[in-house]
C-alpha cells in the first residue's frame, strides 16, 4: 500500500491514518537500547553541526571575501535560517511521526539535512546559501522533535534519562567535531574552506538514512495502533532481553494497555487540545522549558563565541583555539549527566544549573564593563564588536575565558540535557508527538529570534547582553521550582498520574504513584477480551483454552489476536 497525497492531507489535518510502512519490516532489528539510542540521536549530532557550521566560519578570511562579509544583521539573518526551517518542520513532524510511525520522520529529518548540506556546499551567494540552511533546518527540525520521543517510548523508566540525554550528547559531540574540522579548513585559501565544511555534513545524514531501517518502531506507537505483539515483543527485548516472565516488563505492559485504552477516546486530539483544561499545564510547563533553554544564553554562546573571545581581546587563530576548548568542555560534562539526572533527579539539576549560570554570566558582564575599552567603529575591522579588553588587562581577560568555560560546564549537565528528555516524558501517548513537537517549536522559534538578535545586542548593547540573559537565569529557576514536577524513576504513565492528581511541583519527588500489579495482568488482559466478545457478538473469536494453553500465550498477544487492525495494512 502506497501513501498518496490524500493520506497525507489527512494526517496533516490531524486525522489519524492506521498505517503501517512496510518497508522496515524487511530488515533485520536492533534491540540493544544504548545502540538505539545512539543510532536515533545521529539527528543530534547533525544539530551540532550545524552549530559549528557557522561559528567555525564566520571570522575566517574565506568566508567574509567569498560572502562579503555580512554585517550584523545580514549575519543575524543567515545564523537564523536554520531555526526558522525548524520550528516549521518541528510543527509538522508531529502529524508525520503520528500516523506514519516515528521512523518515518528520522528519515526525512535525514533527506531534507542531506539536501540542505549540499545547497549549503554549493553555495554561490548569500541567496543560496540561506535556503540551504532552511532546508537543513527542516531536516532538524523533524529529528529534534521526534528523537527524543522516540527515546522516551522505547526506554525502560530506569534509564529513560540515560537514554533520553543522548540526543544532548550527540549535539555537543558534533559540536566539537565539526569546530576541529572548521578550524583545520581555515588554513585552507579561498571558498573551499567553508565548502569542505558545509559538505562533510552529509555524513551523519547518510549514516542516519541507512540506520533507521534497522530500528525497531516505539512500542507504544504500535500499541495505539493495534499492534500489540510486536509492541510486546520489542518492550520484551529492550527491557529485559526476551524474558517475559521479568515482573516489571509486565508491569510496563499493563500501564501501556491502560493508556491505550484511554488514548483511543480522544483519537481526534489536535494541536489545539494542548490547551485544554486536562493537559494545559504540562503544556505551558514543556513549552517554558525549551524557551528557558533557549534564553539561558547557551546558543549565544555557541553560535557567536568567535564574538565573546574577540571581546576578550583575542585575534586570529586564537579565537577559534579558545573555542575548541569549550566545546570540548561541553562534550566532556554531558557525559556524567546522561547518569546523574535518574540518580538525583530532574529539578535539583535545573534548579542547581540556574543558579550557576546566573552567577557566571553576572560575572562576564562584570568584567566586560569594568575592564573594556570602547570601539565605536568596530575592534579589528569587526562592527559587531564594540568592545575588547585591552592586552594590559590581561587577568581580566582570562577572567571572560574562565567564566565562559565555568558557564558551560554548568549548562552541559544540567539545561543542556535534561530539557530534552523532560519534554518529551511529560505528556501521555496522545499528546505526546504533538506536545513535544509544539514544545520544540518554541525551543527553535526563540533559538531563531536569538540568532537574529544577538549581533545586534552585541553591538548596541555590548557586556549589557550578559546582565541581560544573567536576569533571565534567575527567572528561569524560579520558574523551575515553582512549576515544574518531578519525573525521575516513574513511567510515562505514572507521569500522567501525577498530573491528573495536581500534585505541587515541590511535593513530587515524594509522590507514591498508583501501580497495577503485575500479577493481575492476564487477569486484565483476559478482561478486556470477553469484553470485545460481547460487544461484537462474534463468540468464536476467543477459542476455550486450559490453563496451559493460557499460560502460552500472554494477554497482549490474545488481544492482537481479538484485533483485525493488528495486521498489515500492505498490500
Amino acid at each position: 500500500m502506497k501513501i498518496d497525497k490524500k493520506q497525507i492531507g489527512c494526517a496533516l489535518m490531524g486525522k489519524r491514518i492506521n498505517y503501517r510502512v512496510t518497508i522496515y519490516d524487511k530488515f533485520p532489528k536492533i534491540y540493544n537500547i544504548f545502540v538505539i539510542g545512539f543510532t536515533s540521536c545521529i539527528s543530534g549530532l547533525m544539530f551540532g553541526f550545524d552549530v559549528s557550521s557557522m561559528s567555525s566560519m564566520i571570522g575566517t578570511d574565506g568566508y567574509k571575501e567569498y560572502f562579503g562579509t555580512p554585517g550584523p544583521t545580514e549575519q543575524g539573518g543567515i545564523t537564523a535560517c536554520m531555526p526558522a526551517g525548524s520550528f516549521v518542520a518541528s510543527l509538522i513532524a508531529p502529524y508525520f511521526s503520528d500516523n506514519f510511525g516515528r521512523r518515518v520522520s528520522l528519515h526525512l529529518c535525514a533527506i531534507f539535512w542531506m539536501i540542505g548540506a549540499v545547497l549549503q556546499c554549493a553555495s554561490q551567494d548569500l541567496a543560496m546559501l540561506c535556503v540551504g540552511r532552511v532546508v537543513s533546518g527542516l531536516g532538524i527540525g523533524f529529528g529534534s522533535s521526534v528523537a527524543p520521543v522516540y527515546c522516551s517510548e522505547i526506554a525502560p523508566p530506569k534509564i529513560r534519562g540515560a537514554i533520553g540525554g543522548l540526543f544532548q550528547f550527540s549535539v555537543t559531540l558534533g559540536i566539537m567535531i565539526l569546530f576541529f574540522i572548521g578550524y583545520g579548513a581555515h588554513f585552507i585559501n579561498g571558498a573551499g574552506s567553508f565548502r569542505l565544511t558545509w559538505g562533510i555534513e552529509l555524513v551523519p545524514g547518510a549514516c542516519l538514512l541507512i540506520a533507521v531501517f534497522f530500528l525497531p518502531e516505539s512500542p507504544r506507537w504500535l500499541a495505539l495502533h493495534d499492534y500489540w505483539e510486536e509492541a510486546e515483543d520489542i518492550v520484551i527485548r529492550v527491557a529485559a532481553k526476551g524474558n517475559r516472565e521479568n515482573e516489571q516488563v509486565m508491569i510496563q505492559l499493563e500501564e501501556i494497555r491502560e493508556q491505550v485504552e484511554i488514548d483511543k477516546e480522544a483519537e481526534a486530539f489536535q494541536l489545539k487540545d494542548l490547551f485544554r483544561p486536562k493537559t494545559r499545564v504540562k503544556t505551558m510547563v514543556g513549552m517554558m522549558a525549551q524557551m528557558w533553554q533557549q534564553m539561558c544564553g547557551m546558543n549565544v554562546m555557541m553560535y557567536y563565541i568567535v564574538y565573546i573571545f574577540t571581546m576578550a581581546g583575542f585575534k586570529g587563530g586564537a579565537v577559534l583555539v579558545s573555542g575548541s576548548i569549550q566545546y570540548v568542555l561541553n562534550v566532556v560534562m554531558t557525559i556524567p549527566a546522561l547518569f546523574l539526572m535518574d540518580k538525583c533527579g530532574r529539578r535539583p539539576v535545573l534548579l542547581i544549573g540556574g543558579l550557576l549560570m546566573c552567577a557566571w554570566l553576572f560575572a562576564v558582564g562584570g568584567l566586560l564593563a569594568t575592564y573594556s575599552d570602547p570601539y565605536p567603529h568596530g575592534f579589528e575591522g569587526d562592527e559587531t564588536v564594540r568592545i575588547a579588553i585591552p592586552q594590559s588587562n590581561k587577568p581580566a581577560a582570562n577572567g571572560v575565558i574562565a567564566c565562559s568555560y565555568l558557564f558551560v560546564c554548568s549548562y552541559a549537565p544540567t539545561w543542556g540535557v535534561c530539557i530534552w528528555i523532560y519534554c518529551a516524558e511529560i505528556f501521555n501517548n496522545t499528546e505526546r508527538a504533538k506536545g513535544s513537537g509544539l514544545c520544540t517549536a518554541v525551543n527553535w522559534i526563540f533559538n531563531f529570534a536569538l540568532a537574529l538578535f544577538v549581533p545586534s545586542a552585541f553591538k548596541n548593547l555590548t557586556w549589557k547582553t550578559y546582565i541581560m540573559f544573567g536576569v533571565f537565569c534567575v527567572a528561569l529557576t524560579i520558574n523551575t521550582f515553582l512549576l515544574f514536577p518531578e519525573t525521575k524513576g516513574k513511567t510515562l504513565e505514572e507521569i500522567d498520574q501525577m498530573w491528573e492528581a495536581h500534585i505541587p511541583a515541590w511535593k513530587t519527588h515524594s509522590w507514591v504513584p498508583t501501580i497495577p500489579s503485575a500479577s493481575k495482568f492476564d487477569q486484565e488482559m483476559h478482561k478486556t477480551d470477553l469484553e470485545h466478545v460481547e460487544d461484537t457478538g462474534d463468540s468464536d473469536r476467543i477459542s476455550p483454552k486450559d490453563d496451559s494453553e493460557k499460560g502460552s500465550v500472554t494477554g497482549l498477544e490474545e488481544v492482537a489476536k481479538s484485533n483485525p487492525n493488528s495486521t498489515s495494512l500492505s498490500e
